[in-house]
């Protein structure tokens, strides 16, 4: 994939995320609530909650809200009772897609979720039909500078990093992707920021070993779809593994 396909991608995620603000907020509590409640309300010893707090903050969640999730995580009790749940699917044109979600209502979600695929020329498949099609990975977006390059490099990659992929730049700023084993995340992340670089996007994704490069009418159908299932106020995140070309038509 050309570097500007991929730097546009990180800008598309951003106005996204903040077109849908409020849902994001909601979401980023759900995972606070869930991950206090299976593992302490500690995020030192909590890598989970950790994790999930990293988000909310990189959403701009008030630091009130993210300790009022902690509570209801710790304290229990009725209400809230949020469960992860992941559905595989394809989209138009033969896509694979990985849906997570967060949910109280597994019944409701499962039924809303098979109406937007059906919606879209989608359709569920079954657990583990396209899951061997992506990889669980660390995954960090770096925004800095072209100078920048070699103190991130050195700085990622002795914390334990696979790799580290200039996305593009894009006046005078640019971006580059962190890739790691998911335990070593975090460590590459502290070390990144040690070394005065700004982490951005970071957690663990869902990232395609394989994948298929669609015509602009093919991507136009698959982002209505993947739009339509974010969306819906229990879906957290879709992957999928296809490619849209550029505005000149290059992959």
């Amino acid at each position: 994939m050309a570097g500007h396909n991929k730097w546009s991608k990180v800008k598309h995620r951003k106005a996204v995320v903040d077109k849908r603000r409020s849902k994001a907020w909601s979401m980023c509590s759900r995972a606070i609530i869930v991950a206090a409640r299976a593992g302490g309300g500690d995020p030192g010893f909590n890598f989970a909650l950790r994790q999930a707090i990293d988000e909310a903050r990189y959403y701009n969640v008030p630091g009130d809200n993210i300790e009022r999730a902690i509570k209801k995580g710790v304290g229990g009790g009725d209400g809230d009772d949020y469960q992860p749940v992941r559905y595989e699917a394809y989209g138009p044109a033969g896509v694979a897609l990985i849906i997570d979600a967060l949910t109280d209502n597994r019944t409701r979600t499962a039924a809303d979720v098979r109406m937007i695929l059906s919606k879209h020329e989608g359709k569920l498949g079954a657990s583990g039909s396209v899951a061997h099609m992506f990889e669980h990975r660390g995954r960090a977006v770096v925004t800095a500078t072209l100078a920048d390059e070699d103190r991130l490099l050195q700085a990622a990659l002795e914390a334990g990093a696979d790799d580290v992929v200039h996305l593009g730049s894009d006046q005078g700023e640019a971006a580059w992707e962190v890739l790691t084993p998911p335990p070593a995340l975090q460590a590459v992340r502290q070390s990144v920021e040690r070394a005065g670089l700004t982490v951005g996007q970071c957690g663990h994704e869902m990232l395609p070993q394989t994948t298929v490069t669609l015509t602009a009418a093919q991507a136009e159908a698959v982002a209505a779809l993947i739009d339509a299932l974010e969306d819906n106020e229990d879906v957290k995140r879709v992957y999928s593994n296809h490619l849209a070309p550029d505005a000149d038509g290059a992959p």
